[in-house]
C-alpha cells in the first residue's frame, strides 16, 4: 500500500478561538495532515465571520459552512463527504492533538496486520487541571466490543479511521444529538479490532459553562447522558444491527442500564417512567 493521506476533519459552532487553537494543533504535527476540513455548524454571524477570516489563506484549511442542525454526526459526516483522504482523523473544536499524534497513529493503519479503526489515549483538562484517569480498567485495544457496551471509551477527538470503514459503515447517525459516537464505535467494534495507542496524544478540554465555548458543551446542556446510550442501544438492538454473535451481550448491557436508570427514577419519585424502564429491563434479560 502507498502513502496514506489524512484528513482532519474538526466540527464546531460558535467556538472561533477554540477551533483556530484545534486547527493550529493539526497545522503544527510532525507529520501533518494533507488536508484540513473545518465544518461550521451554522454559527452566529459574529463567530462565523471571524472565523472565516482566521483561517482565510491557511494552507491546506478548507472551511465548509453548513445551516445550524445541533447534531454532531451531522456535522463530521458533511466533513468525511468533502474528505478526499483515504484515512479519516476527526478532532472536536475544544480538543488538541500533541505534535506527534498523526505521525505515531498512522503506522497503525499500514502493513499487513494494520488496523482499520485506532484511537489514542486522552490528557483530561479541567480548569487548568489535569484529571486523573486511575479508575479507567477498561479494555483499548483489540476486541473491546464487551467494555465499549458500557460506555464510550473511544474519544470521537482521538479516532483515526479508514475512510472506506466509515462509510461502510454508514457513518454517524444524524438523527440523534447525544451518544452517536458511542453508536458507530459499536457497529464498528462489533466487527473491527481497534488498534490503541497508550500515550495522551490527545488534549481533551473540558470547559465550565463560563468558559467560553463550554456553554455549547452537551454534557453541561443535559447533565447525563446515559439515557441518550440507552436508546442509541436499544435501536441497535431492536434493528439487529449487531452481528448475531454480539447480539446477547448487547441485550444484557442494554437490560442492565435500563434496570439502574429505573431505579434512579423511581429515587427522584418518576413512577411511570420507572415502570416502562423495567418492562424494558425484563424484556432484554430475556
Amino acid at each position: 500500500m502507498g502513502e496514506h493521506s489524512v484528513t482532519a476533519v474538526i466540527p464546531t459552532y460558535n467556538r472561533a478561538q477554540l477551533t483556530l487553537e484545534a486547527v493550529e494543533s493539526v497545522i503544527s504535527q510532525t507529520r501533518r495532515a494533507d488536508e484540513i476540513i473545518v465544518v461550521d455548524d451554522g454559527s452566529i454571524d459574529e463567530e462565523a465571520d471571524r472565523l472565516a477570516d482566521r483561517l482565510s489563506g491557511a494552507p491546506g484549511v478548507s472551511l465548509l459552512r453548513i445551516g445550524h442542525c445541533g447534531m454532531p454526526g451531522k456535522v463530521r459526516n458533511a466533513g468525511v463527504a468533502r474528505a478526499r483522504g483515504d484515512l479519516i482523523a476527526f478532532l472536536d473544536s475544544d480538543d488538541l492533538w500533541r505534535p506527534e499524534k498523526l505521525a505515531r497513529q498512522i503506522p497503525l493503519h499500514e502493513g499487513r496486520d494494520r488496523f482499520r479503526i485506532s484511537h489514542t489515549r486522552e490528557l483530561w483538562i479541567r480548569g487548568g487541571r489535569t484529571v486523573s484517569q486511575n479508575g479507567q480498567r477498561h479494555r483499548r485495544g483489540g476486541d473491546i466490543f464487551e467494555d465499549a457496551l458500557v460506555k464510550c471509551i473511544i474519544g470521537p477527538s482521538t479516532v483515526m479511521v479508514d475512510r472506506a470503514l466509515f462509510e461502510g459503515a454508514g457513518g454517524f447517525r444524524e438523527d440523534i444529538e447525544i451518544a452517536e459516537d458511542y453508536e458507530l464505535w459499536l457497529r464498528i467494534v462489533g466487527r473491527e479490532e481497534v488498534g490503541y495507542l497508550d500515550d495522551p496524544l490527545t488534549v481533551k478540554r473540558a470547559l465550565d459553562a463560563g468558559t467560553a465555548g463550554g456553554e455549547g458543551q452537551l454534557s453541561a446542556k443535559y447533565g447525563q447522558i446515559e439515557i441518550f446510550r440507552i436508546r442509541a442501544l436499544q435501536d441497535l438492538v431492536d434493528g439487529i444491527l449487531l452481528p448475531p454473535a454480539r447480539m446477547a451481550s448487547a441485550r444484557a448491557e442494554l437490560s442492565r442500564k435500563c434496570r439502574i436508570y429505573a431505579a434512579g427514577c423511581r429515587k427522584r419519585g418518576r413512577r411511570e417512567e420507572a415502570l416502562r424502564y423495567e418492562a424494558f429491563a425484563a424484556r432484554y434479560a430475556d
